[in-house]
């Protein structure tokens, strides 16, 4: 469990940064290089590449290397992690204001 918290932690904190949400949007729509991604943002490339790198130290994506073009590529299955997380979380919201609902329900009622 430890483990598994640790690794959302990691992917909550990768994504806390604009510059890499936009990177993984784009990489949503299928893999891309690097070169091509840094064009998009108004920085150099070694400040680009710390995004890349918090990205692929979180499991977000990974990189290929083929010459002289390294290549980037969403890990859907990290994404997934996420998912889970905030799936829960809106069952725990749900169940919740479920039982406030009836909660005012039941005082409304005993007011008649």
């Amino acid at each position: 469990m430890a483990q598994h918290s640790a690794h959302l932690d990691g992917v909550l904190l990768a994504l806390a940064d604009p510059t890499r949400r936009a990177v993984v949007r784009h990489l949503g729509r299928g893999p891309s290089s690097v070169g091509a991604l840094a064009r998009e943002f108004p920085m150099t490339l070694p400040s680009f590449m710390k995004h890349v790198r918090a990205l692929e130290t979180n499991g977000l994506i990974h990189t290929v290397k083929t010459g002289r073009v390294r290549t980037c590529v969403l890990n859907r299955d990290r994404l997934a992690l996420l998912d889970g997380w905030l799936a829960e979380q809106r069952r725990i919201w749900s169940e919740r204001t479920d039982r406030l609902e009836q909660f005012v329900t039941d005082q409304e009622e005993n007011k008649q």
